[in-house]
């Protein structure tokens, strides 16, 4: 399930790129919100095991 959840932080990390360089001010919101979502990745990560049985 690993690579879901870097998927998931790649895609996101592109697409909060495009939105940095279009609008430059939303640096501060965009790198926040990018911390806050891979934390919850992580840590869903680390105490949920998504394996199959």
């Amino acid at each position: 399930m690993a690579t879901i959840s870097l998927t998931i932080s790649a895609i996101l990390a592109i697409i909060l790129g495009i939105v940095i360089l279009i609008f430059p001010k939303l640096l501060r919101w965009a790198v926040g919100l990018y911390l806050v979502i891979f934390g919850i990745l992580q840590l869903l990560g680390t105490y949920v095991d998504f394996s199959p049985i």
